[in-house]
């Protein structure tokens, strides 16, 4: 999750989901956090600083690691880990968007901060990475 203490925004990517679409939601997009697989021989870390620059066009240093967590351990061994990023306009590299060789059709979103914590309320954000994350800003009062 970006954030930008300064602005008081969010970086947030809007792009297609099947089960998303399959349910009749948002006519098939989802609206979340950056995410992506991590490639062979590379740390949790690097890939979120990658995959950050190739989803949303920015380029970070560092990231901070929240947690790691199972989304739906009954069903799924997926394990998800969470980090957020401090962002200003100085970081940004490009449009972002995805890479096309991957299939990646992605929007990036830049809203505040307020704005974004109403998108949990009226379920425009449904991705429970996402809502774990806006909320971990909210509560340690990183972002207004």
């Amino acid at each position: 999750m970006l954030y930008n203490p300064t602005t008081n925004k969010v970086i947030l990517s809007k792009q297609f989901r099947a089960p998303v679409y399959v349910h009749g939601i948002s006519e098939g997009f989802s609206i979340e956090v950056v995410g992506g697989a991590i490639d062979k021989n590379e740390s949790p870390e690097s890939a979120a600083i990658r995959e950050t620059e190739e989803e949303v066009g920015y380029k970070i240093d560092a990231v901070k690691r929240i947690s790691t967590v199972f989304l739906s351990p009954g069903i799924v061994n997926e394990k998800v880990h969470l980090f957020i990023g401090e962002y200003s306009d100085e970081n940004k590299t490009e449009n972002g968007g995805g890479v096309i060789a991957e299939g990646e059709e992605i929007e990036v979103l830049e809203t505040e901060f307020s704005e974004a914590l109403k998108m949990i309320e009226n379920e425009e954000i449904i991705d429970a990475r996402t809502i774990m994350l806006l909320q971990y800003l909210k509560i340690n009062k990183l972002i207004d």
